[in-house]
């Protein structure tokens, strides 16, 4: 029998769609999680303005799949009151919540790499503001009170980079994808400071090069092909599954010493180091490490031994 230590607990992902929210509501729901998966895209009410044709009642059909148990809500997170509504949804059915995993985003498509602020398009680019910034901090603004009642728990900011990636100026994806990236590694050092006296975990997660549903295709591949990709872009071969980063964050919210990790932001090779997981093929990808030591570009071929 697998082993569910998230068992009696409750999940809310929120951005579980589609990529690394998809596979934390399906690994937390697989470890015990009750999981509430939250998304724009629906069966029934259609596409989100991504136009991805994953919906989240799919997230919903992988976590009962992968034996666990959950709901699927159809929650707009830029939108307080539908956020306050689940919120009150969660109250009511269980009375508690344990983990708030904060994953929304969606503003890739408003990206125009290699454009300065001044000619960027401004209403994309606060667009990119509003899905990547604002929705964590409504969403964590109004759950949070559900996991203090609780008792307290985890609050994970799912972001893209280390903090010494988002430290810095990222070069080339232009100025509000950087700007979105930097304000939540920012997020978990504020938040980890408002709750340090109180019984809450905050902890950024990083996944390295993703292999989500999107970058698949912008690849021309799929997951049983993806090596191809890796033979035209070397870095590729240090990319990973969603579940890499998922089986980490389940073993986070399981681990009764995570405050230890409070204020820091991991990475998915981190929290293998920290507990054990591996990708789904046994694996432990090493992007953020490659770039540490390589560089963006030009990585020579034959360094994966050395990164996966």
């Amino acid at each position: 029998m697998a082993e569910t230590p998230l068992s009696g607990s409750v999940a809310l992902v929120a951005g579980a769609t589609r990529g690394a929210g998809r596979a934390l509501a399906v690994e937390l729901a697989r470890a015990g999680a009750f999981v509430h998966a939250s998304g724009r895209s629906s069966r029934t009410s259609g596409a989100s303005e991504i136009q991805r044709p994953e919906t989240i009642e799919d997230t919903l059909d992988l976590v009962r799949e992968a034996g666990g148990d959950g709901v699927a809500e159809r929650v707009d997170h830029t939108r307080p009151e539908e956020v306050r509504a689940l919120v009150e949804r969660i109250r009511e059915r269980h009375g508690r919540l344990d983990v708030l995993v904060n994953d929304i985003f969606g503003g890739d498509r408003y990206a125009q790499f290699g454009t300065p602020l001044w000619e960027h398009d401004l209403e994309g680019g606060l667009r990119m503001l509003r899905m990547g910034i604002d929705t964590h901090i409504i969403t964590s603004a109004l759950a949070l009170p559900l996991v203090l009642e609780s008792g307290g728990g985890l609050l994970v900011e799912m972001t893209d980079g280390p903090s010494e990636v988002n430290r810095a100026y990222r070069q080339g994806v232009g100025f509000y994808y950087d700007y979105v990236k930097g304000c939540i590694d920012r997020l978990v050092t504020s938040l980890s400071a408002e709750l340090a006296e109180q019984p809450v975990t905050v902890v950024g997660v990083t996944p390295g090069w993703l292999r989500s549903e999107a970058m698949l295709e912008a690849f021309g591949v799929t997951e049983e092909t993806w090596t191809e990709a890796a033979e035209r872009v070397p870095g590729f071969g240090a990319s990973e599954t969603p579940t890499y980063v998922a089986r980490g964050v389940a073993a986070l919210a399981a681990d009764p010493g995570a405050a230890r990790h409070h204020g820091g932001v991991l990475t998915a090779r981190q929290l293998s180091d920290a507990y054990g997981v591996t990708d789904v093929d046994g694996s432990r990808p090493d992007c953020w490490g490659l770039i540490r030591d390589l560089g963006w570009h030009d990585q020579p071929t034959g360094m994966l031994p050395d990164y996966r």
